[in-house]
């Protein structure tokens, strides 16, 4: 299955050239099918690509949510509330 890497019902979004082929179960293919029928997502590709790029952010954002000194803070508050030695 070729990954796209914009989606058609976002205008705004510039059209990748390169694309690369992921392979997923087919049983999830179908499921991905019968989600997206009678959405504005015209393909299981277009579908991938947006929930691949979604997760991608949030983790993205999940990882820049503390910088390595409000870290330790949280460490040193767990350590000395007893949750962690």
């Amino acid at each position: 299955m070729k990954v796209a890497s914009a989606f058609s019902f976002e205008g705004r979004r510039k059209m990748e050239k390169e694309f690369k082929d992921v392979s997923i179960p087919a049983s999830l293919y179908k499921k991905i099918e019968e989600k997206i029928k009678d959405s504005e997502i015209t393909s299981v590709s277009s579908y991938v690509a947006k929930v691949l790029r979604e997760s991608l952010s949030k983790e993205e954002g999940m990882q820049e949510a503390l910088t390595k000194e409000d870290e330790e803070k949280v460490k040193k508050r767990l350590k000395a509330l007893g949750y962690i030695d």
